[in-house]
Order: C-alpha cells, then structure tokens, then sequence
C-alpha cells in the first residue's frame, strides 16, 4: 500500500498543510491538487457536493500525489466506509462529543479484530495500490472534530480513545458552542477565551500522545497556530480563495480605470 504522506511528515516532525475542497468539481480538486498542499480534504458535510462527487474529486487528485482526505457528513458508519472505500487516506468526522462517539468512529475506520470496518474497498484496491487489506488499519487516519462544549467538557476521555489518530478544530462551531452563541462563528479566532479553549485542546491531544488540525482562515493564523504546535493547518478553502481571487482582481481593475469600486460580497466559506 502507498504509504500515508501525513504520517510520514508527522514522523519528520513536520506540520501538514491541508487544502479544503467544497466545490463539486473534478476539475477544481486537480487545480487545488496542484498547488503544494500536503493534503487536501473533500467537505461533503457543508461543501456543496456528495458522495458521487467525492470519488471523481479524489481521481482527479491522484497524479499529484497529495494525501486524499474527506471530512463525512456526521458520524455515521456507511458514508465513513464508503468514502475509505472510494480512497480517502484520513477522515475528519464532525461532532465527536463523548467517548462512545470516538470509539465508534475509530471502529469504523478499522478492519477486525480492530475495528468493524466492512471489506470492499473497491477503488481504494487500485488507488492505494497493493496490500492495503493488511496494511490500511495502520496507514488511515481518524481525525475526531472537538466543535461543541459537551467535547470539551469530555475532552480528556476524547483524546484518549485506543486508535484515534488526532483532533481536528472547526472554530466556528468551537465558537458557538462554548461561548452559547455569544460570540459570532468565525475563524481565526483572537478572543483570549477562545484561544485558552483552543490551546487547551491542543495540549490534551499531545498529552494523550496524539495529533492535533485546526482550520485556520489564511496563513499568518496557520503559521501562528503552527508556532502553537498543531500538526495540521488547513488554509481556508476552494469557495473562499476564488472569491478573494477574483475580487481582488475586479476592485484592482476598477481602481486602474477610475471606476467604482466594486461592493465587497458576504462571507462565503462554510466550515
């Protein structure tokens, strides 16, 4: 089996920085795949896209050699299952709140006797390359969303579930549901309350001897969250940069003929 880039450069003691995908596109997933992420993670919870999606996407990805990831809609053994079987390398699994969610998705992840994961990786067989029966209980990774108060108040027991790889922060929901909606949901937070939250999960998940991902909004908070000691940074995402892109691009033009400037569109991420 083609072993996972992740875990290699977590090994080499080198942060990962992950590419987010929620655009339905082939097309879009092979530009993306080309552009030095490490790995690139298909959101089939918010993006606008499936399932039937998802395996096209991660086709496209393959020539460039970038670690496929899918985060699945919620925690739920079919999607999980299917998207491994399509060929996702790492699962980022939202509203993991308890003990009992995290063991449940490390179970589906696995193949007896470490897990109940159901054999019939049809792409993956081709996709992974040889040996991946034997060899992907130990080449997969499981990421478990820390994103609502019930985690963090469970998070000790979270961190320390046999065979969860790592932690994946999404802090706009973080944001929701420790603070009970007082604080708007955004990323790249900078109130001390959310950062002494996001730091204290970062910290339980290296003591408990396992990683830790936050999705950041651009690369000065990723570099700063990397300085923290995050194993994995994720820069925004498909929706967002072509938004920045082409705005940037529209204002500067109408800036250079005189005209006016064009009106600045809402917030279109989703996390």
């Amino acid at each position: 089996m083609i072993p996972n880039a992740v875990k290699q450069k977590w090994a080499a003691d080198s942060p990962v920085v992950n590419g987010w995908l929620s655009i339905a596109s082939p097309f879009c997933a092979e530009i993306m795949a080309d552009q030095g992420f490490d790995s690139l993670t298909v959101d089939v919870q918010h993006g606008a896209l499936d399932y039937p999606d998802l395996l096209p996407m991660f086709q496209a990805m393959r020539a460039s050699g970038v670690v496929p990831m899918a985060r699945v809609p919620w925690l739920e053994a079919g999607i999980i299952m299917k998207a491994l079987d399509a060929g996702a390398y790492g699962i980022i699994c939202p509203m993991v709140n308890s003990r009992k969610d995290a063991e449940a998705l490390v179970s589906y992840m696995r193949y007896p006797p470490k897990g109940t994961r159901s054999f019939g990786p049809t792409r993956a067989n081709f996709s992974a390359g040889p040996g991946y029966a034997s060899e992907a209980n130990d080449q997969i990774l499981s990421l478990a969303m820390i994103e609502t108060a019930e985690a963090v108040k469970n998070l000790e027991e979270i961190v320390s579930t046999p065979g969860l790889d790592g932690i994946y922060i999404g802090p706009a929901d973080l944001t929701l549901g420790v603070t009970d909606g007082r604080l708007p949901p955004a990323l790249d937070r900078e109130e001390e309350e959310m950062i002494e939250v996001i730091r204290r999960i970062l910290e339980a998940a290296h003591a408990a001897g396992i990683r830790a991902g936050i999705h950041c909004g651009g690369p000065d908070y990723a570099a700063r969250a990397i300085a923290w000691g995050f194993d994995l940074v994720t820069l925004s995402n498909d929706v967002r940069m072509l938004a920045a892109a082409a705005q940037s691009s529209v204002q500067r033009t109408r800036e250079l003929i005189g005209g006016e400037a064009a009106p600045v569109a809402a917030d279109s991420g989703v996390y």
